[in-house]
């Protein structure tokens, strides 16, 4: 049985004449009497008596129906699956980010996106960047937002941004009153510093070592929300990136900015190899179009 069988078999049945049918598949009479017979053929009993006045359905061929139209309700669901996926109404986009992002940024991402496809599923979960990174190369996420060091052959970088980290602190802090903060004046002042084995802290780090300033560290923590959460708190100031603080707003936090320059990069990725899904797709495209229209971020050339 072929499926162009099936078709035209149903088609007279509903319409009650091979000529009928035959309009409604679009092809000629004989094209559908061929059809019948060669499904006649493949079943091994007669669908159809020819009488003076057309067609009739034999009782074999009733309950034949019965079962195809099981098959066809089957089939009519798949055409409307494929239409909501093609017309991009069904779909599951699964995305992954560094915390400051996730928190400040993202959000504006997805809303836009569900705004214009509201029946694809969105998924945003939070980790770190090298946990990130791994999760991406491994296909569990479609699209990811997280420091990359290094190139990976598993990882195709999408875009890269780059900010300018920025000092954190009350708003009554000493140094609230200055334009700009510098190594120097970090000498003897609190400070609440990003973990270690953080991009940012190396960073610092390097600048502080050049300056000959050995910092006041009274916490060390991840991620950069609970370094301003901690400031909020009275803890000390902290060199974070320039989203995060807009979270707790100006008067609970202000933030200055650090020279010289702490940069804050961040990349858009997915898996290498195999395309992303239409859904993934477009999702990622809204997303290079908000970030590349962020004042914030700068757009880094020479992507790996």
């Amino acid at each position: 049985m072929q499926f162009r069988q099936l078709e035209a078999f149903r088609a007279v049945m509903i319409h009650g004449s091979i000529t009928k049918g035959a309009e409604a598949m679009g092809i000629t009479q004989p094209a559908v009497t061929r059809l019948i017979g060669d499904l006649e053929a493949a079943v091994g009993f007669a669908l159809f008596h020819r009488t003076a006045s057309g067609v009739m359905p034999t009782p074999e061929a009733v309950t034949f129906r019965e079962e195809l139209e099981r098959s066809f309700v089957g089939l009519d669901r798949l055409r409307q699956a494929a239409g909501e996926i093609r017309d991009l109404r069904r779909g599951h986009v699964r995305i992954a980010a560094m915390p400051a992002v996730a928190a400040v940024t993202a959000p504006s991402i997805v809303g836009r996106f569900k705004a214009g496809h509201p029946d694809i599923q969105v998924t945003l979960d939070v980790h770190t960047s090298p946990r990130l990174v791994d999760l991406v190369a491994a296909g569990r996420f479609d699209l990811g937002f997280a420091h990359l060091p290094r190139p990976r052959p598993d990882i195709t970088v999408v875009a890269s941004y780059r900010m300018a980290c920025v000092v954190a602190m009350p708003p009554g802090h000493p140094l609230a009153g200055q334009p700009l903060v510098t190594p120097r004046d970090l000498a003897g002042v609190p400070m609440v510093a990003l973990s270690h084995h953080t991009v940012t802290a190396r960073h610092v780090d390097q600048m502080l070592l050049a300056a000959d300033i050995v910092p006041d560290i009274r916490v060390e923590c991840q991620p950069s929300y609970a370094a301003c959460a901690l400031v909020v708190g009275g803890v000390g100031i902290s060199i974070v990136d320039p989203l995060t603080p807009t979270l707790y707003g100006p008067d609970r936090l202000v933030t200055r900015p650090f020279e010289p320059t702490v940069p804050f990069d961040f990349r858009v990725m997915r898996q290498a190899g195999d395309p992303p899904s239409k859904a993934a797709a477009r999702f990622t495209d809204l997303a290079v179009s908000v970030l590349d229209g962020d004042p914030v971020l700068a757009r880094q050339t020479g992507d790996h």
